[in-house]
């Protein structure tokens, strides 16, 4: 990652790719204040909401196939299928309109998180194992809790606690 494009000065985290019909790829770096000031970001980051999308899935509401390929953003036109096959999406608007399905991606590429948990530099010479296994505890903890085993859920809060004080 380089510098902002904009003020040349602050490290580049917004990172914007544009593509127009004729496959021309337009890319953006630019720092979160310069993004801001281009009305790139809006007031609130959007949050996805894990355990309404858990209600949703335990009580029936989990989309269909059909349903997926339904969808269709009313702004530009895309589809979940065109999303799915290009990996990209067409505007801001299919964010909203595409939110199941996305959670769910963000969740299976980060370890049941919805949010993009980081990598460590390799120069650090940290191991992220501790942090990882915390992850991956935390998430058992909450399917044992899910599914009322209270004893295993015991079992793992006590684990978590012990690699916390560690």
């Amino acid at each position: 990652m380089g510098p902002c494009e904009k003020c040349k000065k602050a490290q580049a985290t917004f990172h914007l790719t544009n593509l127009e019909q004729h496959s021309i790829k337009e890319e953006r770096h630019l720092c979160e204040r310069c993004a801001a000031e281009e009305g790139l970001l809006g007031s609130e980051k959007p949050v996805l909401d894990l355990s309404h999308l858990m209600e949703q899935f335990v009580s029936g509401g989990k989309a269909s196939a059909a349903a997926l390929a339904g969808l269709v953003c009313e702004e530009c036109g895309m589809t979940y299928i065109e999303f799915r096959n290009q990996g990209v999406l067409g505007c801001p608007h299919d964010y909203d309109v595409f939110a199941e399905p996305l959670a769910k991606l963000l969740e299976s590429a980060h370890d049941g998180a919805t949010h993009h948990v980081g990598k460590s530099p390799r120069s650090l010479g940290q191991s992220r194992k501790p942090t990882d296994e915390l992850r991956r505890l935390r998430r058992l903890l909450d399917e044992a809790v899910t599914g009322e085993d209270y004893e295993r859920a015991a079992s793992l809060r006590d684990r978590i606690r012990e690699i916390e004080s560690a």
